[in-house]
């Protein structure tokens, strides 16, 4: 007969055998968790597996602090961040996707966005932008997906895009752009997809660049047809697909690049040159003069 030790011993032993996983693991996983949250969550934001951080609606007035690598997707959307100061996202060099809309943006600096070298996500929409600055995303070199729509842009320089060999949606849509720089597409050469609709186009010789790439790219603009012109008179409700070419004879060509350098080179020098010319020849003038003057004078003695 077994000692009553022996015959509640096995089920026992069963016990903590059964429950030594449950003691091993929780400790690890709270441990991972927890490291997870401290190294790589914003503390303003709600974080998940994968390195999205959800900063969304809780009236931030600027870009939290204590973003890392970890961060990958960062949504600051429906916040109260007015500017973006130089630097704004330092430490986050791993991040892929960025949302800033609906926070009344209005001021963006060069810098901004420097050091996000994987980003290929920005979302600036419905904010309060009328201008970027030059350079502004030219560090953006992975960006595939371009959003500034629903802004007050009046002008967009080629110089604040730069080259973005990789973007191919590009959303411009509910400006105040009546034409787009001439060069500001010939940047983009993966470009499939461009919202142009809602901007008051004025079909002058501003907008010759933009009907030229349409009319070169049908595909990335599927809404061309239905762009119209809002001014000038004679011109109102014309879509920018009607015009072509020829109908742009009358305005003065641009300058091409190699051109424009040699109007800035030989412009200074020129002017040095007949500047030069005009105190030579002054120079003689008074010579000839008081020689003039020295040859009467002994004439008369």
């Amino acid at each position: 007969m077994l000692s009553p030790f022996l015959s509640w011993r096995p089920p026992l032993l069963l016990l903590l055998l059964s429950r030594w996983p449950v003691w091993a693991q929780a400790p690890v996983a709270a441990t991972l968790t927890g490291t997870w949250r401290t190294l790589n969550c914003p503390e303003a934001c709600a974080c998940a597996p994968g390195g999205q951080a959800n900063c969304s609606g809780r009236a931030l007035h600027a870009v939290p602090a204590g973003l890392s690598p970890g961060v990958r997707a960062l949504l600051l959307a429906h916040n109260r961040v007015h500017a973006l100061p130089p630097g704004a996202f330092v430490g986050a060099y791993a991040l892929l996707r960025l949302d800033l809309s609906e926070n009344g943006l209005r001021w963006v600096h060069a810098r901004a966005f420097w050091g996000l070298d994987a980003l290929q996500r920005l979302d600036l929409s419905a904010n309060q932008l009328e201008a970027l600055a030059p350079g502004t995303f030219a560090s953006l070199r992975a960006l595939s997906d371009l959003s500034l729509a629903d802004n007050r842009l009046v002008r967009l320089e080629p110089t604040a895009l730069g080259a973005l060999p990789l973007l191919r949606a590009l959303s411009l849509q509910d400006n105040e752009l009546p034409a787009l720089a001439p060069g500001l597409l010939s940047g983009l050469p993966a470009l499939n997809s461009l919202g142009l609709r809602g901007n008051p186009w004025v079909c002058g010789c501003a907008l010759r660049p933009l009907c030229a790439w349409l009319r070169r790219h049908p595909r990335p603009a599927p809404e061309a047809e239905t762009l119209l012109c809002v001014s000038p008179g004679r011109l109102t409700l014309s879509p920018l697909t009607a015009f072509p070419d020829a109908a742009f004879r009358h305005c003065a060509q641009s300058l091409a690049p190699r051109d424009l350098v040699v109007v800035y080179a030989l412009g200074p020098v020129s002017f040095l040159a007949s500047l030069a010319a005009c105190l030579a020849l002054g120079s003689l003038l008074v010579a000839c003069r008081t020689r003039r003057g020295c040859a009467a004078a002994g004439g008369d003695l």
